[in-house]
């Protein structure tokens, strides 16, 4: 479902007049996108977010691991968050507009904020930037099948990281879509699929899915491979678990087996030794 319907309610925090417009890009010095603020988010101590309209969100900054219930996504850091649930946002999926329009990474269309994504299986659902799945908000192109995250959407053509001295440039899209898993990262040191940048002047690589998580507060908050696990990696840590504790369980009924035997052994050894004596 698009967004484009949305509404929000006023608090005594927030308010809007105008109405939801695209958001145009001009192109600036800064690496990174920043959202214009969406008309529906007024900034100040609460918010009332389409996407959970029965409480209002609050701005936090903590340094843990969470999901993001909008794109379903990890973060940590900065969030819009509710104090009587467990539904949190991005700030920068709670800020999110309701279009693109000029985006450096797809100008020659306009974007739109999805709230779910594209049925037909994980295939048709993959996101053109990071090529990782895409299981919530999105902004989608219309007049293609273009897709991306929103914490994607921050990023630009150049990014600067603060683990390399210069400017890396974003590698067109035929150089990393034909199966080759590419470069080298430089962030998490091995090949992966999905957008990369690169250093024109000593060819140093970083991944655009590590590129995001200098966006979406893992990076500086210290949090590291919080990649969710395969339902296949799940069945076999899940069928390894009960099989040692079905092994384990068999050893230890032949141990108490043993044990028994053993004091048994005792036993009959010190009654027939007792009788000795008082016959002698």
């Amino acid at each position: 479902m698009m967004m484009n319907n949305r509404t929000l309610k006023k608090t005594t925090s927030m308010g809007f007049q105008n109405p939801p417009q695209a958001a145009t890009y001009h192109p600036t010095k800064s690496p990174l996108i920043e959202f214009p603020t969406s008309p529906q988010l007024i900034f100040g101590q609460e918010i009332l977010h389409f996407s959970h309209p029965q409480h209002p969100l609050s701005q936090i900054n903590l340094p843990d691991l969470f999901t993001c219930s909008g794109c379903r996504e990890f973060g940590a850091g900065m969030r819009f968050t509710c104090q009587q649930c467990e539904f949190q946002l991005h700030e920068f999926c709670a800020r999110a507009p309701d279009a693109l329009k000029g985006h450096p990474l797809h100008s020659h269309h306009q974007l739109s904020l999805y709230s779910k994504p594209v049925k037909g299986g994980s295939s048709k659902s993959k996101c053109d930037i990071c090529s990782k799945p895409i299981k919530g908000f999105a902004f989608r192109c219309n007049a293609c099948s273009f897709q991306m995250h929103p914490s994607c959407a921050m990023l630009s053509t150049t990014f600067n990281t603060p683990g390399h001295v210069h400017t890396l440039t974003l590698l067109p899209a035929t150089m990393t879509s034909n199966g080759d898993l590419g470069f080298v990262c430089g962030e998490c040191q091995r090949k992966r699929s999905g957008r990369e940048y690169h250093c024109t002047v000593c060819d140093y690589h970083l991944h655009a899915v590590c590129a995001k998580d200098m966006i979406n507060g893992l990076h500086d908050n210290g949090i590291k491979g919080v990649e969710k696990p395969s339902m296949l990696g799940t069945a076999a840590r899940l069928a390894s678990q009960v099989f040692v504790e079905f092994i384990g369980g068999i050893i230890e009924g032949l141990g108490e087996g043993v044990g028994q035997a053993f004091a048994q052994n005792i036993i009959k050894g010190k009654g027939t030794s007792g009788t000795t004596r008082r016959t002698d």
